[in-house]
């Protein structure tokens, strides 16, 4: 299920609407570290599941 760009925008103006112009900026960098943080984590326990399959193949 795509959102399309009516469906963004709707979205958007919802945010406005409940948040104020004032705080989306702030609400959307909150987010980006929110995912970076995400992804990082993500990435972190791929290499250490990664390690530990190399490392039983070894033995």
């Amino acid at each position: 299920m795509r959102m399309g760009p009516l469906e963004l925008v709707v979205v958007l103006i919802i945010a406005l609407v409940i948040f104020g112009p004032a705080k989306l900026p702030e609400l959307g960098k909150s987010m980006g570290r929110a995912i970076n943080e995400f992804k990082t984590q993500v990435n972190k326990t791929s290499d250490e599941i990664e390690d530990d399959s190399d490392e039983k193949k070894e033995d």
